[in-house]
């Protein structure tokens, strides 16, 4: 008798040990809070100066607002997985966060190698025509300029591209007299 009352209660300090411990574990228990990591891509988007038409020069260049641009990335099997169009502020420039982009573990779908910016539409008649400078037409590759947003739950790598251009639809050829 005198050893089930001893069984009994050892088990009730045992439950009562292990209440106090786990209630002083709850108090200091600090939940983790996943950190947000987003991809994010800038740059320019200028009208090229009628007098450097042909070449790949800014010179002269005015900004371009609401202008469009896309983002597309591509997967180790050359497949899109992300594409989106932005549109520039009223100075030429675009913010493109990448919302849902997921950089998978593999080399081809960093961003940097997965990713390209083009150009779309121009909402000026006279700057319409889309330029190969710095290869808006096909794809700019991104940069990695060493730019980042941090913050306690959250972190952005900045990527830059470009700047791209649009070139005028009409230019009147220079004066020889």
């Amino acid at each position: 008798m005198a050893g089930n009352h001893l069984v009994l209660v050892t088990s009730a300090l045992l439950v009562l040990y292990s209440l106090a411990f786990a209630s002083v574990s709850a108090e200091g228990y600090v939940p983790t809070v996943e950190k947000k990591v987003d991809v994010v891509v800038e740059g320019m988007v200028y009208c090229q100066s009628c007098k450097y038409l042909g070449s790949w020069s800014l010179s002269e260049a005015k900004p371009i607002s609401s202008a469009k641009v896309s983002v597309i990335c591509k997967n180790g099997k050359d497949q899109i997985s992300y594409y989106k169009a932005f549109s520039t502020n009223e100075n030429g420039y675009f913010y493109a966060q990448l919302d849902g982009f997921k950089m998978n573990s593999g080399i081809w779908e960093h961003p940097l190698q997965a990713c390209l910016v083009r150009l779309v539409s121009s909402p000026l008649e006279n700057c319409s025509l889309m330029s190969n400078i710095n290869n808006g037409m096909y794809g700019a590759p991104l940069r990695f300029e060493k730019k980042k947003l941090v913050g306690s739950n959250y972190e952005a790598a900045i990527y830059a591209s470009g700047p791209l251009a649009f070139r005028p639809t009409d230019c009147p050829p220079e004066g020889h007299y």
